[in-house]
């Protein structure tokens, strides 16, 4: 399982939001590209970096520090955050994103996802479902919008409708559980992975230590994405190190 460091920015700062509310937000005295480089020299071979102001304005904020970080050798991006349009997509390809990450248009809007899944390339498409999971209910339903409205669409009607399509890259964040480090829910994982064994699923959300390390990568995902806790030094890059050569 591979551990993906992650960087939100907003404002040109490192920031984290409690599930994905901007009214509680916690700002890291961080340079965004030295921690990125800090993460590729700890060992680390991919980042997750989301672009705050653009999910709020749908127009990307960040192209310069994703281009600085693109530069660096020996790390690869994944970039989300408001990517509503193909040519935003394209935008960030271009500033050096190895693959955009697409949320609620993926959601909103698929058919015309799909066709971006063709133009594009699949391998350089992750699709984004962000669930919450109701009260008595054992369905994932996405949400879309910063995680406010719910799409009433099960997560994994969605997964069937963009494996179909040739999809194989998702990142599934229970919304619950984002920025709480209560711990992934590796039910909702492990229920993923063996409905969609061929799917290449990607874990958000919860990841308080090391000691989940062991029992997320147990559930079949191919990584997880880390951001609060690595902050917040409850994990630490020795501890990942560590991770990746025990695996």
């Amino acid at each position: 399982m591979e551990v993906i460091p992650a960087i939100d920015l907003l404002g040109g700062r490192c920031v984290r939001l409690f599930q994905g509310d901007f009214a509680q937000v916690t700002v890291y005295d961080h340079d965004p590209v030295a921690l990125a480089a800090t993460y590729r020299d700890a060992g680390a071979t991919r980042l997750h970096v989301v672009d705050l102001d653009g999910a709020n304005s749908g127009v990307p904020a960040h192209l310069d520090v994703i281009h600085r970080i693109a530069a660096m050798a020996g790390l690869a991006l994944q970039v989300g955050g408001g990517i509503r349009t193909l040519a935003t997509a394209e935008a960030l390809l271009a500033a050096g994103a190895g693959r955009v990450v697409i949320g609620s248009v993926a959601i909103e809007r698929p058919a015309e996802v799909i066709g971006w899944l063709h133009t594009l390339g699949a391998a350089r498409v992750v699709i984004a479902c962000d669930v919450r999971i109701a009260s008595g209910s054992s369905d994932p339903v996405a949400v879309t919008h910063g995680w406010r409205e719910s799409s009433g669409r099960r997560l994994w009607d969605l997964l069937d409708e963009y494996q179909e399509a040739g999809a194989a890259d998702f990142l599934c964040t229970d919304v619950g559980r984002d920025g709480t480090l209560a711990g992934p829910n590796t039910a909702l994982y492990a229920e993923c992975c063996r409905r969609y064994p061929a799917a290449r699923l990607i874990a958000s959300g919860g990841l308080a230590s090391a000691a989940d390390l062991p029992t997320l990568a147990a559930t079949g995902v191919a990584g997880v994405v880390t951001g609060k806790a690595l902050l917040d030094g409850r994990l630490t890059l020795a501890e990942i190190r560590q991770f990746s050569r025990a695996g």
